[in-house]
């Protein structure tokens, strides 16, 4: 189950500026999905956090994604409880990870985020030693449990000035729910963006 955090408590330094909520997308890139998310973004950025496994099968949209300006995260290679990993198995999920999307990008990430917020003073280690900060989130919107787009955008509408907004790729319903999100956010006088490292 995933682990949220309470406003304000962003893990690391990352965060959004305080004026928006940042817009997180989990566990891409997805053929299926990806492309129309981009679009369903419409210019407005945010941060992807990219399972190494399907950014080597979809190196095209890993490219994609940051040709359009979004920031591009470290989400494992495996998508692994990293706290049931020895040292060694860890350190490997996040480095492989981390080579494969500077190699497709040309940049490094900077930003890490643990399969199912599953964190500890061990990966804290292995996320220090790559050069990254971890990133959690203030808002779950259970879009992996199978929410419809309403309760993903009711879940995504708690979010306060500052927040992290977790959703993931492939789901129809969170694609659905993007366009509603950006809408209802802007009436708030919030900017949806991406994480800031």
């Amino acid at each position: 189950m995933e682990r949220p955090l309470a406003d304000g408590e962003a893990a690391g330094r990352a965060g959004p500026l305080m004026d928006t909520v940042a817009l997180t997308f989990d566990d891409g890139p997805y053929p299926e999905t990806t492309p129309a998310l981009l679009a369903a973004l419409d210019g407005t950025r945010a941060t992807f956090f990219l399972w190494g496994e399907h950014a080597e099968a979809h190196p095209a949209l890993v490219r994609a994604i940051a040709a359009a300006g979004h920031e591009i995260g470290n989400h494992t290679w495996t998508h692994p409880r990293l706290t049931t990993l020895d040292r060694p198995a860890r350190d490997e999920e996040v480095r492989r990870t981390q080579d494969l999307l500077a190699e497709l990008t040309g940049t490094s990430p900077v930003l890490f985020r643990p399969p199912y917020g599953d964190t500890g003073p061990a990966v804290a280690e292995t996320v220090a030693a790559q050069g990254l900060t971890e990133v959690l989130w203030t808002v779950d919107t259970r879009d992996w449990a199978g929410c419809s787009a309403d309760e993903i955008v009711a879940a995504a509408g708690q979010a306060q000035p500052g927040g992290v907004v977790l959703m993931h790729e492939g789901r129809p319903a969170t694609l659905a729910a993007v366009p509603r999100i950006l809408a209802a956010l802007t009436e708030r006088g919030l900017r949806p963006g991406p994480v800031r490292g």
